[in-house]
């Protein structure tokens, strides 16, 4: 049991950090910097959180080829460079070795709990934090920051289709190899998706030797961006934000066309949307393998019978496997008052910059993001943020302009995006960092001329801590 981090001046606030993947050490290092008390409780026996293959606590979708569609150029935080040599694009051992080293760089294990799971956080009358962990403790908190990731619970097809499928089926979260725990090859498999998982494991499971045929039904079709554009990483070639949107999607079209071509040239269905309209799909295989023929594309099923999957073409087809690549749901299942999860839509509550529900000025969430082109240094810039406004030296806007600012940056963030659970929390990396630079310069002048920092747990708490 770790005693977490206490400063020698502990008159601040106490918080509790849940999760100690990329958000989780990220945050706790910021806060230790600024000298913030903080217990930061994981469930697993070590740091990393999605990147840490086979994660005792079931939680990381890691599988045995992964490498991160984000180049090291950008992925780095920014207090802590990547190895100059690694690859450019590492695998998932590389990341969670580098996640390692920063935690013990800045000197952070020893200030985490581990297997410890946090299984209720509930907000008292008083604006308190009650938490209960695996341990069977209670815990008090001025502060609840909450980073457990999204991208550990599956979010399998809702509504389910008709029928039944007698063959087996697992969610991408599942897979580890070609032959776990599923034994995939020779078999007939189709792959239901088009994100990025969808695209490494149908090339994978379409290499020769592994699945007998394999098939992928996507419903809106996918268009697929290489990993490098004129030998370099992709996103090394990313248009900086201050370029007007029309010249970004113009740009885009074009490196698509001469890039990319059209994926009717490769045996794949048009996509019914353009480029910029949906998360980046990134593939180094995937085309060339449906080029040759080894992955044949499917539209969207319309129901299950037996061993038969009936596509909405009016085709058919036997299959022995389905694996579901269809996201995953935002969920927060440590809470007990419903303001505070996602809805069944994944659509979380109304923050601000991402972080704060207007409020409720002592609940903080980090990393809540689908962020291009980089996730894992996304709450490293998010704590620059959490830092001064714990301390009380960024005064925060009111409630009204919160809200009116959550509408302005909703709007900004997702006005290309199609509908969808999987775009509820989208935004552009560099784009949201500028903002968010903006608003911490703002804050701070606030506070310098004269208005009050953030009252995180109410008039009644600060009477009972001066009693």
């Amino acid at each position: 049991m770790s005693n977490g981090f206490r400063p020698t001046d502990n008159s601040g606030p106490l918080c509790c950090v849940i999760g100690a993947g990329p958000s989780g050490i990220t945050t706790i290092k910021r806060l230790k910097e600024g000298g913030i008390a903080y217990d930061c409780f994981e469930a697993s026996d070590n740091i990393g959180g999605n990147w840490y293959y086979r994660n005792p606590n079931g939680m990381s979708a890691c599988y045995q080829s992964l490498h991160i569609d984000t180049s090291k150029f950008r992925m780095g935080m920014q207090e802590y460079p990547v190895p100059e040599n690694w690859p450019d694009y590492p695998h998932h051992s590389e990341i969670f070795d580098y996640l390692n080293d920063y935690t013990d760089h800045f000197g952070l294990r020893d200030t985490i709990t581990f297997n410890t799971r946090v299984e209720r956080a509930h907000r008292e009358a008083d604006g308190h934090w009650s938490v209960t962990t695996s341990d069977g403790e209670t815990r008090r908190y001025d502060v609840l920051l909450v980073a457990n990731g999204h991208h550990w619970d599956p979010r399998w097809p809702e509504p389910a289709y008709p029928g039944h499928f007698a063959g087996e089926q697992i969610h991408a979260h599942s897979y580890n190899t070609p032959f776990d725990p599923i034994d995939m090859r020779d078999k007939r498999v189709l792959v239901v998706g088009s994100g990025n998982s969808a695209m490494d494991i149908a090339s994978e499971l379409s290499m020769r030797y592994m699945a007998s045929t394999l098939h992928i039904s996507m419903r809106r079709g996918v268009w697929v961006f290489p990993k490098y554009i004129n030998g370099k990483p992709g996103d090394k070639n990313m248009l900086p934000a201050w370029v007007p949107r029309k010249i970004q999607h113009w740009l885009m079209s074009r490196v698509v066309k001469q890039q990319i071509g059209n994926p009717r040239d490769y045996g794949l269905p048009q996509p019914t949307y353009q480029p910029w309209e949906a998360h980046g799909t990134v593939s180094g295989e995937f085309l060339q393998r449906a080029g040759s023929g080894d992955i044949n594309a499917r539209p969207g099923i319309e129901r299950l019978e037996g061993n038969t999957v009936h596509f909405t073409d009016g085709s058919s087809d036997e299959f022995d496997v389905i694996v579901w690549c269809t996201g995953y749901k935002i969920s927060f299942p440590f809470f007990d008052q419903p303001q505070f999860t996602a809805s069944e839509d994944n659509q979380p509550p109304r923050l601000f910059k991402r972080m704060l529900i207007p409020g409720v000025p002592n609940l903080i969430y980090m990393g809540l993001a689908q962020s291009l082109p980089t996730l894992v240094n996304f709450a490293e810039q998010q704590a620059r943020w959490v830092v001064p406004y714990l301390k009380g030296d960024y005064a925060p806007p009111s409630e009204n302009e919160m809200e009116a600012m959550i509408a302005a940056d909703e709007a900004f963030y997702l006005r290309d995006y199609y509908p969808s659970p999987r775009h509820t929390i989208q935004l552009h990396f560099d784009h949201y960092v500028g903002r968010l630079d903006k608003e911490i310069e703002a804050g701070m002048k606030r506070r310098q001329s004269g208005q009050p920092p953030a009252t995180l747990v109410g008039a009644a708490a600060e009477k009972a801590r001066a009693a």
